[in-house]
């Protein structure tokens, strides 16, 4: 299975849900990113039961603090 995340195409061999891939694939922070999935902002609840299928488009956005 292979899905499009952040302009870069990912082979997945298991299934995975989005939490457990920005988690544990990206060690990215869910309080500090926020994820579209096939063109539709997730909620953060949703991240859990929602798993990356073949020919999904994901951007991740991640916010930087600064001042």
């Amino acid at each position: 299975m292979r899905a499009k995340i952040n302009g870069e195409y990912i082979e997945f061999v298991n299934d995975v849900n989005l939490l457990d891939f920005i988690q544990k694939d990206k060690k990215l922070n869910p309080k500090s990113i926020v994820i579209e999935y096939n063109g539709k902002v997730l909620k953060k609840e949703e991240w859990q039961n929602t798993f990356i299928k073949d020919g999904d488009i994901i951007e991740i956005v991640h916010f930087v603090g600064g001042g």
